[in-house]
């Protein structure tokens, strides 16, 4: 598949099940991404994944019973690709659901808070349960609520920033600071997700000074 995911021409983008509607569009190979998503609860996994697909954002915290499951269509030249994203509770009652989740997911999303370190620091244990059952897929480390964190004081921010660093390094993944209620590198973390899963040139900016929402791949 020969394609370059950038950031100033995105995606023609459409909720769904790709429906041919026409000779090109029934030429277009039909892809499924699998994509999972883990992490500790209330840290706003469900927010990414509702703001990414439906484009809205809810104020009000729903804890997410078990798993919860969207997807997503774009279409990018000669291929349809859907996103079949499936989001974990982070409470430790669902852990035994952590199979479906990651079995034959192209990607898994290691998600954490920026305003609380501890749920970064819990990101090891869940990489480590997750590649139990999955060791191929593309790991992602995402932190959200980067509008809280921007508020912190410049040392926090660079502490943390190190840390989590440190934490991609380690796992081998690219590291994006993000916000759903400010839709800060929503969509890329799925553009950069296409790139990684078929080796494809990426021209997203990356963003590396601290104190920015950190966008490095």
């Amino acid at each position: 598949m020969t394609m370059e995911v950038s950031d100033d021409v995105g995606p023609q983008e459409r909720r769904g099940i790709p429906q041919a509607s026409g000779d090109a569009e029934s030429t277009k190979e039909q892809v499924v991404v699998k994509v999972g998503m883990v992490g500790d609860a209330q840290i706003g996994k469900t927010s990414l994944m509702v703001k990414y697909v439906e484009g809205t954002f809810d104020e009000d915290y729903i804890q997410t019973l078990g798993v919860n499951f969207m997807e997503k269509t774009v279409s990018i030249r000669n291929a349809n690709i859907t996103f079949s994203i499936w989001d974990l509770g982070g409470q430790r009652e669902f852990i035994n659901m952590l199979p479906l989740v990651c079995n034959d997911a192209a990607a898994i999303l290691f998600m954490f808070d920026l305003s609380r370190i501890a749920t970064l620091n819990n990101v090891k244990e869940w990489y480590r349960q997750a590649r139990g059952f999955n060791k191929t897929a593309v790991a992602i480390l995402v932190g959200t609520k980067y509008d809280t964190f921007a508020s912190f004081s410049p040392e926090e921010q660079a502490e943390l920033t190190k840390q989590a660093r440190r934490y991609a390094k380690a796992m081998k993944a690219p590291l994006i600071f993000s916000s759903a209620s400010h839709s800060i590198n929503v969509h890329k973390v799925f553009k950069i997700i296409l790139a990684r899963v078929f080796d494809l040139k990426c021209n997203i900016p990356k963003i590396v000074q601290v104190g920015e929402p950190i966008l490095e791949y």
